[in-house]
């Protein structure tokens, strides 16, 4: 989403031509790829591009494809035909790492980016930085480390692994990070202070909803986003259940994605708990963007109850858009953006207990909500950060000699 917001921004300013390469394949979508090219064009938009990939030819622990024609002879043709002056890599999940060594090979004088969203590079464990079978949050990688939560594979090949990603890594010009915790992370793990900063994301604005009149006792609340073990949905369930069975009147709506693709056990669990709410939950499902407001409309309180390190989420600049607080867990970025008492509430990261005593909290307490909504400051704006990534895009195109062409 904020690569995308980013994308129409830098085209809208007139000074760039921006090229968006989105990859696509299973699981989560079907489309497949055109006979005798992995690309595809983007409906009505010229410069918006597919490129395929199928997770099952992806070496996940070293982060490649094992057909490495995905490299020196897909993306190379489709970097030789647009020639661009700078590459900002947003993420390279199932598309791998080779992809910075191609485009350095490709484009030896060109400025590359990196924006980590996530950990990917640093934890084999979906870059969520959380041990298994515990799930508890994982304060450093290392092969010996990463080897104890994957016995089947090798320490040796974690090494392999780190080595791999970091040789790439040498290649960029710039990292940007969404968070200060995700910079000191990066940096501990061997990124140079120098190459990388802390910029927040920034969003285009959308308009919030008045609240409907039915909604004077502020005794709503939503989740938004993955439904995964790591984004604590059954933390939160299992709170709703705790909250309710003390009596406390609160309704919680689920809104998101990719249920059908964890684990059974996990989708039983949150059935499970579902059903032991009593009713007191809605499971929505997924939702379009363009959706955000009216839903955001119908709840008070957004709980972001994730287990792991989040480096930036983007729910809460939503809810800060929609003028609705958060209560969050107290790990990594989030409360770098929620301060509690201000404009959110804080509580223990996985401790269903203490997130049912802050659910009671918010919903009976007198004016609590005003009061909080009152401290909840505009998030970023696309237009300010903008301002910010053009700096950024300047300076490294200066230092190449390049023009300012495309992006």
């Amino acid at each position: 989403m904020y690569a995308e917001e980013l994308y129409r921004s830098l085209r809208e300013t007139g000074r760039y031509e921006p090229l968006y390469v989105a990859k696509v394949g299973p699981p989560h979508t079907l489309d497949a790829a055109h006979e005798g090219t992995r690309f595809a064009l983007g409906d009505g938009d010229p410069n918006l591009h597919f490129i395929y990939t199928d997770r099952s030819e992806f070496d996940f622990v070293m982060g490649t494809a094992r057909q490495k024609a995905l490299y020196t002879e897909d993306w190379r043709e489709f970097l030789d035909a647009h020639r661009p002056d700078l590459v900002h890599f947003h993420h390279l999940h199932w598309l791998g790492y080779d992809m910075i060594r191609e485009t350095r090979r490709a484009l030896p004088d060109a400025a590359l980016i990196f924006t980590l969203h996530d950990f990917n590079p640093i934890c084999q464990h979906n870059g969520q930085m959380v041990i298994r079978p515990s799930l508890e949050p994982c304060d450093y990688a290392s092969p010996r480390r990463c080897h104890k939560c994957f016995p089947d594979i090798p320490a040796q090949k974690f090494f392999l692994r780190r080595t791999f990603i970091g040789s790439a890594f040498e290649l960029i010009d710039q990292f940007i990070t969404p968070s200060e915790h995700a910079c000191r992370r990066y940096i501990e793990w061997g990124i140079p202070a120098e190459k990388i900063l802390h910029e927040d994301y920034g969003r285009i604005p959308v308009p919030a909803l008045p609240d409907p009149p039915d909604a004077g006792e502020r005794r709503r609340i939503g989740f938004f986003g993955q439904i995964t073990p790591f984004k604590g949905v059954d933390v939160l369930l299992e709170a709703l259940k705790l909250a309710r069975a003390r009596g406390v009147e609160v309704e919680l709506n689920i809104h998101g994605a990719n249920l059908e693709h964890q684990r059974p056990e996990f989708r039983e669990r949150i059935a499970t708990l579902i059903d032991e709410t009593t009713g007191g939950v809605r499971y929505v499902g997924p939702y379009q963007q363009a959706e955000l407001p009216a839903l955001m409309s119908a709840i008070d309180w957004v709980v972001v109850p994730s287990i792991w390190w989040e480096t930036g989420p983007l729910v809460i600049h939503e809810a800060k858009m929609h003028r609705r607080p958060v209560i969050c867990s107290d790990l990594g970025a989030m409360p770098e953006r929620i301060t509690d008492g201000v404009n959110g509430l804080h509580f223990r990261a996985s401790d269903a207990y203490d997130l049912a005593n802050v659910i009671e909290r918010a919903v009976t307490t007198p004016r609590l909500f005003k009061r909080l909504q009152a401290g909840i400051a505009d998030p970023y704006p696309m237009s300010e950060h903008l301002t910010k990534i053009d700096a950024i895009y300047d300076q490294l195109l200066e230092r190449a000699g390049g023009p300012v062409a495309a992006a």
